[in-house]
C-alpha cells in the first residue's frame, strides 16, 4: 500500500501483510495483518511512529521515498517487538540523522534486539513533549500493553492518539480507516484476547488514563484507524469489566468416545438449563477462538481422556494457554475418562496457578460412562447453573 494522507502533513506509511497467516509461531491470523507506521511533518521537524517488520522494511522505505523524505529527524519507538521495531536498523542506515525516541525501558530492549547503537537513541520519561515545530508529541508511557516498555504517543494539536499495540487488530485491509462493524469487531476482539487479556487490569488503569485526553482518532500499529475512537475503546471497556456471562466454555479431546460421550451429554444439559455452551474440539479447534470465547465467559469445564496417568497432551495445551492468557473466569471444571487410573485433576489445577478461578467437582468416569456418570454430569450442570445465579450472573 502507498503512503496515504490522514490529515494535513500526517500519513500512514505502513505496510499490509495479506499472506502471513501465523504471528510469534502461535497465533492464527486467518485475515493476515498490518504494520502501521505514521510519518508526521511538522513545521521544523520530522517524525516516523513506529518502523514494520523487517520483512516488510524495503516497502516502507519505498513509501517514504515516495513522499519525498530525505531527512528525517526522529524514529518515535513506541515498543521494542520485533513486528513494529524490526526495521528501525534499515531506517536508521537511510536517515543517519535520525534519532529514536523511546523510553529508558524501551531503549534497551532495542540495543538487545536489534544492536542499535546507544548513541541513536533520545531517551524520554512518562508525560515528556517534543515539539516539530507547529506539531507536539507527547509521550504516555503505559507499562504492560501488552511488554514492560510500552507507550503510547499523542499528537496534541490533531487528537490523535499513536496507540501502539493497544486497540490493534490483526486484520489485512485496503481500509485506512475502521468500518465499525461486527467484522472489525471479532478482529479486535480476538487480538484482545489472544494478546491483551493477560494485561487486563493494567489496561483497565491506561483507558482511566486515557479518559483525560482529547482523542479524535486512535492510529494502532495494526489494523485500520479509528475515527470514531469511542468503538473501540467502549469495546476494550467491555472486555476489561469484571463483568462475565452465563456461558460455559467447553474444551474437549476425545480418543475413543468415552469423553466425546460425555461433552455431548453436557452440552444438552447446560442448555436445558439455559445456558450457553461454546465446544471447542481440541483437535480442530482454532485457539484464537477458543481465546474469544474465554473474555467474558463465566465457567470453563475442560473434557479430557487421561492419556496413561495424565491429561491429554491437548488439554494441557489448552490449560497451559488459559492460565497464561488470565480470562476473568469465575468457575472450573473436568469432565472425562480413564482406563485404570491416574492423576488427570491433580495435574490440572497445577496448571492453573495464574487463576483465581473456584474449582468445581470434577466428572471423571471409569471406562465408557454409565448411567451414575451422566447423573453426575446433571449435578455438575445444575451446580454451574446454582453458581452463576449466586453470582448474579443470570440475570
Amino acid at each position: 500500500m502507498k503512503a496515504r494522507e490522514i490529515k494535513p502533513d500526517i500519513y500512514s506509511v505502513g505496510v499490509v501483510d495479506w499472506d502471513r497467516r501465523l504471528f510469534d509461531e502461535l497465533i492464527p491470523l486467518p485475515d493476515g495483518t498490518s504494520y502501521n507506521s505514521y510519518l508526521i511533518r511538522g513545521s521544523e521537524k520530522t517524525a516516523l511512529i513506529d518502523a514494520v517488520d523487517s520483512t516488510k522494511e524495503d516497502e516502507l522505505i519505498a513509501n517514504l521515498s515516495t513522499l519525498n523524505i530525505d531527512h528525517l529527524d526522529y524514529l518515535v519507538a513506541n515498543h521494542a517487538e520485533q513486528d513494529h521495531s524490526g526495521g528501525i536498523p534499515r531506517i536508521l542506515d537511510v536517515y543517519t540523522e535520525a534519532k529514536v525516541i523511546t523510553n529508558k525501558k524501551c531503549r534497551d530492549f532495542l540495543i538487545d534486539l536489534l544492536l542499535i547503537s546507544e548513541g541513536r537513541f533520545i531517551t524520554i520519561e512518562d508525560g515528556d513533549n517534543i515539539s516539530l515545530g507547529n506539531k507536539t508529541l507527547e509521550f504516555i508511557i503505559a507499562p504492560w500493553v501488552h511488554w514492560p516498555e510500552t507507550m503510547l504517543t499523542y499528537l496534541k494539536e490533531d487528537n490523535i492518539l499513536f496507540s501502539c499495540d493497544l486497540f490493534g487488530s490483526h486484520l489485512a485491509t485496503s481500509q485506512l480507516y475502521a468500518i465499525c462493524d461486527e467484522k472489525l469487531l471479532e478482529s479486535a476482539k480476538r487480538y484482545y484476547a489472544e494478546i491483551m487479556m493477560p494485561f487486563r487490569n493494567n489496561i483497565k488503569n491506561h483507558l482511566e488514563r486515557l479518559e483525560n485526553y482529547n482523542i479524535g482518532m486512535i492510529a494502532p500499529s495494526h489494523g485500520p484507524i479509528y475515527k470514531k475512537p469511542e468503538f473501540i475503546m467502549d469495546a476494550y471497556k467491555e472486555w476489561v469489566s469484571d463483568d462475565v456471562k452465563n456461558e460455559v466454555v467447553l474444551p474437549y479431546v476425545s480418543m475413543h468416545g468415552s469423553t466425546q460421550k460425555m461433552v455431548e451429554y453436557f452440552i444438552d444439559a447446560l442448555i436445558d438449563r439455559g445456558i450457553e455452551v461454546k465446544p471447542f474440539n481440541l483437535t480442530v479447534a482454532d485457539i484464537g477462538e477458543i481465546a474469544v470465547s474465554l473474555v467474558n465467559s463465566a465457567t470453563v469445564v475442560l473434557g479430557t481422556p487421561t492419556v496413561l496417568t495424565g491429561p491429554h497432551p491437548s488439554a494441557v495445551y489448552a490449560t497451559y494457554l488459559m492460565n497464561i492468557l488470565r480470562p476473568n473466569t469465575r468457575f472450573i471444571s473436568i469432565i472425562g475418562s480413564y482406563g485404570w487410573g491416574g492423576r488427570t485433576v491433580e495435574l490440572i489445577k497445577g496448571l492453573l496457578p495464574n487463576l483465581k478461578a473456584e474449582i468445581l467437582e470434577p466428572v471423571i468416569a471409569k471406562g465408557y460412562p454409565n448411567d451414575e456418570d451422566f447423573r453426575a454430569l446433571d449435578r455438575l450442570a445444575d451446580n454451574i447453573l446454582n453458581k452463576h445465579i449466586e453470582a448474579k450472573i443470570v440475570k
